[in-house]
């Protein structure tokens, strides 16, 4: 046997057990399924795969897949996890290019997070700098969750000039450095996501009609204040009188009701039951309840903290 072939024989030999051996660390079944957390750092990956990173990024990217798949009703509270998976995918091989985008619409339980997938965005921007759909989603994610129109405007215009980009962009980088966000600009960006990726953004752009159609009731309120010189005690009020300010409410979209809400006083759908603010990326509600969840990961798990 010559020592040519020998050697042959053992690099395929030193190959199989490589493949079989990082096989051999991959569970068969999606982390969360498991009920397990636990994803390895990206230089642990990198040391582990032994050569194979994109054998190993794969297997790591179909787990993130399988973890959106597999949720039934809300990805988004894993999103912690699908951004370490993330990261060891595009760490190991950071040439792919959908999942950047796909951290951007599933990572957006809280502001960490956002800003997580931001980073991811920025890592995806470095090795496919002609991608626009890259920048547009930095934009969004800043515009839309975090609220930073400067820095959203930033984003998009890094777009504006590449291949494929949308005409409009160079006007929303115009009207977000001019006045920051408004309805129209929310509304704009948000149709042109939920064309790519419609059930994350179905319910945004929902709360932004919704909103449109809320403000057509406050200057119909407004009227009726001028015509009666009193405020309405009800939404029906629009309604009412030989010379009614409306002559039928607008439709809630989901078949509700208009309603004033009994804290603020302002027209909302008895769906939402509060108006939706732009260049925000929550609610007051959705505010607290984030900050409250934060506080409790801070405390010590054995008490309470001092």
């Amino acid at each position: 046997m010559s020592v040519r072939f020998l050697g042959k024989l053992v690099g395929a030999l030193l190959l199989a057990w490589g493949v079989l051996a990082i096989h051999a660390r991959m569970p068969s079944a999606p982390s969360v399924q498991q009920g397990e957390t636990f994803v390895p750092s990206p230089e642990v990956a990198r040391v582990a795969s032994l050569g194979f990173r994109a054998l190993v990024a794969d297997y790591y990217w179909l787990q993130a897949v399988q973890i959106v798949g597999a949720t039934e009703r809300d990805p988004t509270r894993h999103a912690p996890t699908l951004g370490r998976l993330v990261d060891v995918v595009t760490t190991l091989d950071p040439w792919v290019d959908h999942p950047y985008r796909f951290a951007a619409v599933w990572m957006t339980d809280s502001e960490r997070s956002v800003r997580e997938a931001n980073r991811l965005l920025e890592r995806g921007i470095s090795y496919h700098p002609d991608e626009w759909r890259d920048r547009f989603y930095l934009g969004f994610n800043t515009l839309y969750y975090l609220g930073d129109d400067a820095r959203a405007a930033d984003a998009f215009a890094g777009a504006i000039r590449l291949p494929g980009a949308p005409v409009y962009l160079k006007r929303l980088v115009a009207r977000l450095r001019a006045q920051g966000g408004d309805l129209d600009v929310a509304t704009t960006l948000l149709q042109e996501l939920w064309r790519n990726t419609e059930d994350p953004y179905a319910k945004a752009l929902d709360e932004v009609e919704t909103e449109r159609r809320a403000r057509f009731l406050d200057a119909a309120r407004a009227e009726y204040r001028r015509r009666h010189g009193k405020d309405i005690a009800a939404v029906a009020d629009l309604l009412q009188g030989p010379n009614p300010v409306l002559k039928q409410l607008p439709p809630e979209l989901h078949g509700w009701e208009w309603v004033l809400e009994p804290h603020t006083g302002q027209i909302v759908s008895s769906y939402y039951q509060r108006r939706y603010r732009v260049g925000t990326w929550e609610t007051d509600i959705d505010r607290k309840r984030w900050r409250e969840r934060q506080e409790a990961t801070r405390r010590p798990s054995g008490g309470e903290s001092s």
